[in-house]
């Protein structure tokens, strides 16, 4: 445990858990740039473009999310730096998809696929948080 040995603890199982479950910070530092690359709304467009057709071309990016190919590629340039999508070449065509399970299952939980969300029935909670 890192903890201050001086410091009282109410609790040293539960803290020990939570310093064994915070790791290497290393790997928290580098999840909180993708998070911040991520919570950029256009960016966030892109991916979540990205996960519905799971693998798509730059210009039709563009025409999905409205932005110019040049700012699609500018975005997918500093998306594919910090390892969220990857690309595969189609003869002259490169198509974008995302990179590994772990972003794939990020986005899924930001955008839900509808057919995977039946309607609620009344006095359910409709998200995270709600009470029934």
């Amino acid at each position: 445990m890192s903890t201050d040995p001086a410091r009282r603890l109410i609790d040293p199982e539960r803290v020990a858990a939570a310093v064994d479950g915070l790791g290497d910070r290393g790997v928290i530092e580098e999840w909180a740039q993708r998070f911040s690359v991520v919570a950029d709304p256009s960016r966030l467009a892109l991916l979540v473009s990205i996960h519905y057709a799971r693998e798509i071309s730059v210009t039709d990016l563009a025409a999905v999310t409205g932005m110019t190919d040049t700012a699609v590629s500018q975005a997918l340039r500093l998306l594919r730096a910090h390892g969220l999508v990857t690309t595969r070449r189609d003869g002259r065509v490169v198509r974008y998809r995302l990179a590994d399970a772990t972003v794939h299952e990020l986005i899924h939980r930001v955008r839900p696929h509808p057919e995977e969300h039946p309607e609620k029935h009344q006095g359910e909670p409709t998200g995270p948080g709600e009470d029934r």
